[in-house]
């Protein structure tokens, strides 16, 4: 299993929408892909991101940044190979990074367990 991933599993074991995951390595060299998803409150979006950096660093993988954390808004998760955005529905339609990077192939994410 990529570990992106396991941050997608850790992501919808905390209720994630609209989970979405792009080849960025096509299109770009700073990282080999997003995962996107939405959290509807920023109480839900912290609860996201503690479950992913849970999961994560029991893989021995721990973020090289977290921004956003406080607000909830949009929390930033940067793992190197991966970067995770965790937005509120506002901010996802503000930035609409699926629009940004359109050139980035979406990589299929497994279906839940």
């Amino acid at each position: 299993m990529a570990d992106w991933e396991l941050a997608v599993h850790a992501a919808r074991s905390k209720k994630a929408e609209d989970i979405v995951v792009l080849n960025i390595m096509e299109v770009s060299s700073f990282t080999d892909a997003f995962v996107i998803c939405t959290g509807t409150n920023p109480r839900q979006a912290q609860s996201i991101a503690d479950a992913i950096e849970t999961n994560l660093r029991a893989q021995g993988l721990r973020p090289i940044g977290l921004e956003g954390y406080d607000s909830g808004a949009w929390v930033l998760m940067d793992y190197s190979d991966f970067v995770v955005h965790i937005f509120s529905p506002e901010a996802r339609g503000f930035y609409n990074l699926e629009r940004l990077w359109k050139n980035a192939p979406r990589i299929p994410v497994p279906e839940a367990a």
